[in-house]
């Protein structure tokens, strides 16, 4: 796997890393073919065939793989905190790094777990603390996603508030959330977008409890702005195809308009009755995310990986599956110097087997489908760094590596009897 380390000194390797013989898609630069990934200073140094050995402190052999920019996640749940009885957010919020790179996601975007009131506290407790790249959505809500509760309080949802925050913290808030409201008025999406609009910033909308009073067409049709994101897109609520199962126009309408669609899968906002005939017909998602919880991780969606494989077996190519969890997410949280491999960009890089085979996979009511390909991450790079090796690519035969390696500088190793032996502070 380790199929090269450099003779030459470290400081006259032209790079510190290089991935080797992978199939290499980067949908921004409109690469996807066999070649090199080349890392020099946590950087994209090179994609190019025909980087030598020599030319790496470390190579590594991922033929077979693909190798793709690091997934960007836009839709997840990480306000993982006890200190609140019968809190949503933090019974059901995952941390960032217990889940992100074994499944070759290096970005993710919090989708508004915490409001206005708890989002300082969301970033010095999780933000702030985690390896993985993790932006957020702010809740319109106060509290956030604290309980179902506290996000039907209209009187709580400040506009100016929540802008404010996304100012104060512009380097990782991206976006405005409302999610969950069942009231029967528009009160909750009309203040989340104005919201967005004096922070400059676009709304997601988890439309939760349908209502007669304000249904899904008007959402997408008139209320959300170009730019503005539906999730749960294939939710089993959603009127997608009229009874000759042909697309409605209204979609095709908002698409038009601007408006974005997000998969946010979940625990129980997928259904293969509206996603199957959606894709079949053409209508993609602009992004495909997991609503990643402690439910849907153990329930259906599983994974990122495992979510973009649904899309594989309903049709959609590789290529566009991955350009919708890499440079189109990336775009619509409003960083385009993510998700893509270009030379300068930030060496954030997965690299996954593509197994084939006949696989089942169910949407969150126990509908299945079953399907010829499935996903599954063997190797997670962020920042240059390897965070994630499944298959064991970065070491050496331990036999190679001589009696005391491992022991740190400064210990000792004690034989029985007391004789010291080997344990040296120079190791």
């Amino acid at each position: 796997m380790l199929i090269g380390a450099a003779m030459m000194m470290s400081g006259q390797t032209r790079y510190d890393l290089v991935l080797k013989g992978g199939r290499v898609l980067d949908a921004k630069n409109g690469v996807d073919g066999v070649m090199d990934v080349a890392i020099k200073d946590g950087k994209i140094a090179a994609v190019r065939a025909g980087i030598g050995a020599g030319e790496a402190e470390k190579v590594l052999d991922v033929s077979g793989l693909v190798v793709t920019p690091g997934l960007v996640d836009i839709h997840t749940h990480l306000f993982s905190t006890t200190g609140v009885a019968d809190a949503w957010a933090g019974d059901k919020s995952v941390r960032p790094d217990d889940f992100s790179f074994r499944s070759g996601v290096t970005t993710m975007a919090d989708a508004g777990s915490a409001g206005w009131r708890n989002f300082e506290q969301f970033r010095q407790t999780v933000l702030d603390r985690a390896q993985t790249r993790v932006f957020a959505f702010i809740n319109i809500a106060g509290l956030g996603m604290m309980t179902n509760i506290v996000e039907q309080h209209p009187e709580d949802m400040k506009p100016e508030e929540v802008a404010r925050l996304a100012k104060k913290h512009a380097d990782v808030v991206v976006g405005v959330k409302t999610a969950h409201f069942e009231g029967p008025s528009w009160v909750a999406v009309e203040k989340a977008v104005e919201a967005g609009r004096l922070a400059g910033k676009p709304v997601m909308v988890d439309f939760g409890y349908f209502r007669k009073e304000r249904p899904y067409y008007e959402l997408v049709g008139s209320k959300l702005r170009a730019g503005d994101i539906s999730t749960h897109m294939y939710k089993a609520t959603v009127p997608w195809v009229d009874e000759r199962r042909r697309l409605y126009p209204y979609l095709l309408e908002a698409r038009k308009r601007g408006v974005l669609f997000d998969v946010g899968h979940g625990g129980g906002s997928f259904a293969w009755r509206n996603a199957s005939p959606a894709v079949a017909q053409g209508f993609y998602p602009d992004s495909i995310s997991t609503d990643l919880h402690v439910d849907s991780m153990n329930g259906a969606m599983m994974d990122l990986p495992t979510t973009m494989s649904k899309f594989l077996a309903m049709g959609m190519g590789l290529r566009d599956v991955v350009e919708r969890t890499t440079r189109r997410p990336a775009e619509m949280i409003g960083h385009p110097e993510l998700g893509h491999l270009t030379v300068g960009a930030e060496a954030d890089i997965a690299a996954f087997r593509v197994m084939e085979g006949e696989f089942r996979f169910l949407d969150t009511s126990a509908g299945a489908f079953t399907g010829k390909q499935r996903l599954f991450c063997e190797l997670t790079v962020r920042g240059g760094k390897v965070v994630w090796d499944w298959n064991g690519r970065g070491g050496t035969e331990y036999q190679k590596l001589g009696p005391e390696y491992g022991v740190r500088p400064g210990e000792w190793i004690v034989r029985p009897g007391g004789n010291r032996a080997a344990g040296r502070a120079e190791f």
